[in-house]
């Protein structure tokens, strides 16, 4: 055992074939820049009366299992994983840009209560000790799009608690996106998003949530499983004050808008024409008033939260189109 840094620790994620079932070796080792993965328990307390004055006898475990945080930049090889494991339902097909080796995914929300599984590996080399938690699951995933940083995201999980293992890391390089390659619009309708103009925005915030709910039963310590519920999508969108048309006048109208969040990288290409991109669509979006803080020496800016339905017209809330060169997920 020794001291060291966090950068020395390593996490992997993999695709579980059966639910609950840890995968040998992880697929993708995520570089990240945050990271919690921990064991947690529930106790009882033994505080009956024994004939003596002090309160309890002792501590006994009911339950196990680990949870955990991370926070890393948003990569084109295993962000649409991470998506899958919210989303819950991925399709593969090939792009149009003709050279075969590059696939479009579409990801949609899978209408079960068991979105897609994953294996977390965590390598930690100061204590010489490796785990793998099965059943790794999506509480909540926020994408986060400002100005000067890598696009990155934070995913809330649980899983059940570790098993030894020894871990082989290998992390493969990822294509990245940075702000200038971040396109937004709003049109009347999801099918008028590809032909609308695109909006200027300072930043934007988008938060996933699947309701997750423990399946504890009689004569395990270990929950059986973790049940995603309502899937809730919201989130906020920031951008300079300039005239009331902007957001305003359909905000206090109560108009519903289609919002498109296209990710380009425009600066590499794969395939034959192709570029890394995440392009997420909401058919339906709601927004709440705007809020807009008035400061003598600042420019002034609005800020916007939204809520995303689904619409029975377009049969969705969401779709997520991943391109990258992976075959298959």
């Amino acid at each position: 055992m020794s001291k060291g840094i966090g950068r020395l620790f390593q996490v992997g994620i993999a695709k579980e074939v059966v639910r609950g079932t840890a995968i040998a070796s992880a697929a993708f080792w995520i570089p990240f820049s945050e990271l919690s993965i921990e064991e947690k328990d529930t106790k009882i307390v033994d505080d009956q009366s024994y004939g003596v004055i002090e309160d309890s006898l002792g501590q006994t475990i009911t339950k196990q299992w680990a949870e955990g945080k991370m926070k890393a930049p948003v990569g084109d090889r295993h962000f649409p994983l991470i998506l899958l494991s919210v989303l819950g339902s991925l399709s593969t097909g090939a792009n149009p840009d003709g050279s075969g080796s590059v696939k479009d995914h579409t990801i949609t929300v899978g209408q079960t209560a068991q979105h897609q599984s994953l294996t977390y590996f965590l390598d930690d080399p100061l204590s010489s000790a490796d785990y793998k938690h099965a059943n790794g699951v999506a509480l909540s995933l926020e994408i986060a799009y400002e100005m000067g940083k890598f696009l990155d995201y934070s995913l809330d999980i649980k899983a059940l608690k570790g098993v030894s293992t020894t871990n082989t890391p290998s992390t493969v390089a990822e294509n990245r996106f940075l702000p200038q390659h971040v396109i937004f619009k709003l049109a009347s309708t999801y099918a008028g998003l590809t032909g609308a103009s695109a909006q200027i925005i300072k930043s934007l915030s988008l938060k996933f949530e699947n309701n997750t709910e423990d399946d504890y039963v009689l004569g395990n310590i270990a929950p059986v499983d973790f049940l995603n519920k309502q899937f809730t999508i919201t989130g906020t969108v920031e951008a300079m004050w300039q005239n009331e048309s902007d957001f305003k006048t359909f905000v206090l109208a109560g108009t519903t808008k289609a919002m498109r969040i296209d990710i380009i990288n425009s600066d590499v290409t794969i395939g034959t024409s192709a570029h890394p991109e995440i392009k997420i669509d909401l058919a339906k979006v709601v927004f709440e008033p705007l809020t807009r803080p008035i400061k003598v020496n600042d420019m002034v800016k609005q800020t916007l939260n939204f809520k995303a339905h689904y619409s029975i017209t377009d049969t969705k809330m969401v779709q997520i189109v991943a391109t990258n060169l992976v075959t298959s997920y």
